[in-house]
């Protein structure tokens, strides 16, 4: 049995460890040695223990007898010699695997504690092992030389992340993105800029044009472009004359549509029926029976030669033709001035229209209120009722030509020779032009009773509107010839036949304050012949010529007073 103590017994003191060698071995410090004692019963006692423990390959070796305690010595690789320790070989990095021999400390045995007094041959139970200090992690051999290369391999590169270059990196992409947001936005507003100046300048060019064409900028308005003209030379017309033949109450009412395109004016002229006209045969007589016996041929005639003014073409509209023309346009509005009921509605049935601004008329509306005249009421009042349906229509009508000639040959009529339909579309487009613009107006021609132009404003709206001119007529013609009663007795029927009888052209007659003395009046030179021929046809005295204003388009008026003797009177 072997007498060496066991290290790893509690009573036996432990070495003290005082360093580690280049293997990362623990150096221990060397105790002095003791007395041997009677070691306890150890089953393996037959082999041999070494400060490490159980070696299974150690081999046998003879008892050590112990030593004095010596200082620990060390070789050149830091290893210490003696102690207790086995000498520990050379490392050779080269040599294989199986050739060399490795030495290592061998794992310490489980100590056995002795049995206990009184049970022989019975094995103790083992006491757990005494705590042994923590070895630090070896070292690599590597640290001893400083100079020793390492490989790529043996390094690991862990890039951790910065808040604060995270948190920049944010910052300047704040900054950046509200960078780009302002020079968005200013770009943004730059172009609303531009746009607004874009729209305002073509606002204000639009509407100096709109004004300048409608002749209601300072110095082109309707009187400044109408003198102009008159300085300048005769202003351009078109005119055409429209009668409404009722189908149902078998009237008539005529107008004169006007286009001025020179002033961009158009008016509708309306013309009673009482006016006095001559008939083919220079026979005095109203327009009314001069539409139903001479028709529209005849009529435009007479309207010319009475006006002056140069008429294009006759439009018919029959009562059903204009019920479908304001169906074609879906209806019209009229400010109404009075209430008409439905001629063929019940007795308590609803008006067919309603007195009031703005109000919506059907065809059948359209044609009631502009053909309605009330009992006593006056013929102008029919007349500007009618002259309102027109204005409606032409507000409603296409203002290009083509599409308001399409609206003509929707109402398959039959067109009058003069004004096919083509041209009377071409027409209606321009005044629907002025009618929408605002630059259309109506005029009614005044009258007197026996028929006659109405001095003053007659003579206005036939120069004016029409741009009629009272001139002689050229050689082959007729001069046209008015008169005015001033004898305080009916003169007129007997002058008429006198004068017709003298090969002269009747245009009208009218009754004027008494007088005593009659007068010739002509207003050209060049009719000064003419009206001594009247004076002296007439029985007046050659004196009684003379220049001034004829009435209308008359080129000599004759103003009867009581010196002239009327024929057949006792």
């Amino acid at each position: 049995m072997n007498d060496q103590q066991n290290p790893y017994d509690p009573y036996y003191p432990q070495p003290q460890i005082i360093g580690y060698d280049a293997y990362g071995q623990p150096v221990y410090q060397q105790q002095p040695a003791q007395a041997p004692q009677q070691p306890a019963y150890d089953p393996y006692a037959g082999q041999q223990q070494t400060a490490y423990g159980y070696d299974p390959y150690a081999q046998p070796q003879a008892p050590q007898q112990p030593q004095a305690p010596q200082q620990p010595s060390y070789d050149g690789y830091g290893d210490r010699q003696g102690q207790g320790y086995a000498p520990q070989p050379s490392y050779d990095p080269y040599e294989s695997y199986g050739g060399g021999q490795q030495w290592q400390a061998a794992e310490p045995a489980a100590p056995v504690a002795a049995a206990p007094a009184g049970v022989p041959g019975q094995r103790p139970a083992p006491e757990p092992p005494a705590p042994q200090p923590t070895r630090p992690a070896a070292p690599r051999r590597a640290e001893a030389d400083d100079d020793r290369d390492y490989r790529t391999e043996q390094f690991s590169f862990i890039e951790e992340p910065d808040e604060d270059s995270e948190d920049v990196i944010d910052w300047l992409k704040f900054t950046e993105s509200r960078s780009e947001r302002r020079e968005e936005a200013r770009r943004r507003g730059r172009n609303r800029v531009i746009a607004l100046v874009v729209v305002l300048v073509l606002a204000v060019v639009g509407g100096v044009g709109y004004l300048w064409s409608a002749g209601l900028l300072p110095g082109t308005g309707d009187s400044e472009q109408q003198g102009q003209a008159a300085g300048a030379g005769p202003q351009r017309r078109d005119t055409i004359v429209l009668h409404l033949h009722d189908t149902q109450g078998g009237s008539t009412s005529t107008a004169l549509l006007v286009d001025n395109s020179t002033t961009k004016q158009g008016t509708t002229v309306l013309l009673p029926n009482a006016l006095a006209v001559a008939d083919s045969e220079g026979a005095a007589t109203t327009l009314g029976k001069s539409v139903e016996e001479d028709g529209s041929s005849g009529t435009r005639e007479a309207l010319d030669t009475l006006l002056g003014a140069k008429i294009a073409g006759t439009w018919r509209l029959d009562t059903p033709y204009l019920e479908n023309l304001v169906e074609y346009l879906g209806g019209i509005e009229v400010d109404t001035d009075t209430t008409v009921p439905d001629p063929q509605g019940k007795k308590g049935a609803d008006p067919l229209v309603v007195q009031g601004e703005q109000q919506t008329l059907t065809g059948r509306a359209a044609v009631a209120y502009a053909t309605f005249r009330a009992s006593g009421e006056a013929e102008a009042k029919q007349l500007q009722r009618f002259g309102q349906v027109v204005n409606g229509v032409l507000r409603k009508m296409p203002s290009d030509a083509t599409n308001a000639t399409g609206a003509v040959e929707y109402l398959q009529q039959i067109a009058d020779p003069s004004l096919p339909e083509k041209d009377l579309g071409a027409s209606l487009a321009k005044l629907a032009e002025r009618a929408k613009t605002g630059a259309y107006k109506t005029a009614l021609l005044p009258v007197g009773q026996d028929g006659a132009l109405a001095e003053g404003a007659g003579d206005s709206v036939v120069k004016d509107i029409l741009g009629g001119k009272a001139t002689a007529l050229d050689a082959s013609g007729v001069p046209r010839v008015s008169i005015k009663d001033g004898t305080g007795e009916d003169a007129v029927e007997a002058a008429k036949v006198v004068l017709i009888n003298g090969g002269y052209a009747f245009v009208g007659g009218s009754k004027t304050e008494s007088r005593a003395k009659s007068e010739v009046v002509y207003g050209d030179d060049a009719q000064k012949a003419t009206a001594a021929e009247v004076a002296k046809t007439l029985g007046l005295p050659a004196g009684s010529v003379t220049k001034g204003k004829p009435a209308g388009t008359a080129a000599v008026t004759v103003v009867l007073g009581r010196d002239y003797e009327i024929p057949g009177a006792s």
